[in-house]
């Protein structure tokens, strides 16, 4: 389970901030909280905020450290043009300090693995300045331990401790690392065994933008082929998903067609069967034909199917993008329902929808909002921390929507209006 996820020097994200997924002790709902290596955690974090106030940033900096971790292999010698500032190898600092242009970006993660059954604490974080990885650290803490973290390595380019790791692998660490390489992919690659469970564990967190898909997107998902379409056991899961919020649809069909007879390349096409007026078997409509929401939805499935199996985080972008308020309260509900969510998975999302900022669905410590200064850094708060202008924190009972509209919690866009704009 995610803990904690902390930042520095990323887009807009100038200073350090923390995305804190553990429960503080507010009483509201406190038993749906899940508990990994004696600390409560949430199973659900909502980020809301103004346009261009840095909520996408939370997000990015989150899938940047996860493709670097996936990835880092292979960029080990890659050779970029050093003007360029976007590349997957290389972090986008904060541009408007010219100390902090020439920084590092920082990432640092705090998690228990999921069926580690003594639930230890790992904290793992690297820094990277352009396309090198100027530090590394993995540390733990047993799940009854009082004491600091201890170290398994620790790696820059001045300084090495590999104490905790495989001694018959860390010498084959020592020979093959490069500058851009990290030492937790390298040594997964290795098949160095604490390396590998923490690979792995990276490995399986989901994370999507809605605002980037399209159709074909959709139906070229690669992570269909973890449960193929083409098996009616999954057809049906899919009909009885789609159905719990449209009970016009009765049924999906898909099929392979050949786009290329040299290479035998298919594509799948896929048909979503409606109910008619008649006492037919319904009538089947091209995927195409169906609605931006229906389209939506059935790309989440696969992902709501694997975070739940296996315990993932879960990162959506844009949750309430094309879905309905009340269709976006029955997914929350899904993951703070514990006899759905019986594998502890958790969901991160962003969104606008401020009709799910109420009381009876989300804690105070489940609701974050971002917001950017007249500098152009943005920060990033929890409603639970948050102190009003009489020094007093939010009470539970308070209409956080109405207040959030108010301005009251910040984060709101400063609206001046369009006059003199259009002549």
């Amino acid at each position: 389970m995610l803990l904690k996820f902390n930042f520095k020097n990323y887009k807009s994200f100038k200073d350090e901030v923390s995305l804190d997924l553990t429960a503080t002790k507010i009483s509201e709902y406190s038993d749906r909280n899940f508990e990994a290596g004696n600390v409560k955690v949430l199973p659900i974090v909502g980020i809301l905020g103004a346009n261009a106030s840095g909520k996408s940033n939370v997000m990015e900096a989150f899938r940047f450290m996860i493709d670097y971790i996936v990835f880092s292999l292979n960029f080990a010698g890659a050779q970029i043009n050093p003007n360029v500032q976007i590349s997957a190898m290389r972090p986008i600092p904060f541009l408007f300090d010219n100390k902090s242009k020439m920084e590092g970006t920082t990432f640092e993660t705090y998690f228990v693995i999921n069926n580690d059954k003594t639930e230890k604490i790992y904290q793992y974080g690297f820094v990277i300045n352009g396309n090198v990885v100027e530090e590394e650290w993995l540390n733990y803490k047993a799940k009854t331990s009082r004491d600091d973290f201890k170290t398994i390595f620790y790696h820059s380019q001045k300084e090495n401790d590999f104490s905790g790791l495989d001694k018959n692998i860390v010498k084959n660490i020592e020979v093959s690392i490069q500058k851009e390489t990290l030492i937790l992919t390298l040594g997964a690659k290795l098949k160095e065994k604490i390396l590998s469970e923490i690979y792995n564990w990276f490995a399986t967190i989901i994370d999507v933008d809605l605002s980037h898909i399209n159709v074909d997107t959709i139906l070229n998902n690669a992570i269909w082929n973890y449960k193929p379409l083409l098996e009616k056991s999954t057809q049906d899961s899919i009909t009885k998903y789609l159905s719990s919020f449209d009970d016009n649809i009765i049924g999906i069909e898909v099929k392979e067609k050949e786009i290329n007879p040299i290479t035998k390349e298919k594509k799948k096409e896929i048909y979503i069967k409606h109910k008619n007026g008649n006492k037919g078997e319904g009538v089947q409509l091209p995927f195409l034909y169906e609605s931006a929401g229906t389209r939506r939805m059935f790309y989440l499935y696969p992902l709501f199917d694997i975070a739940l199996r296996m315990g993932s985080p879960l990162f959506i972008d844009e949750l309430n993008l094309q879905l309905h308020p009340l269709l976006i309260r029955v997914i929350l509900q899904m993951f703070l329902n514990k006899n759905i969510n019986k594998n502890k998975a958790q969901l991160v999302f962003t969104s606008h929808d401020v009709w799910q900022l109420k009381s009876d669905i989300l804690r105070r410590d489940e609701i974050w909002f971002t917001e950017k200064d007249d500098k152009g850094v943005s920060n990033l708060y929890s409603l639970s921390d948050f102190v009003g202008e009489d020094g007093e924190k939010i009470r539970k009972d308070e209409d956080f929507q109405k207040n959030y509209l108010m301005g009251k919690y910040g984060a709101i866009p400063d609206l001046k209006g369009f006059d003199g704009v259009f002549k």
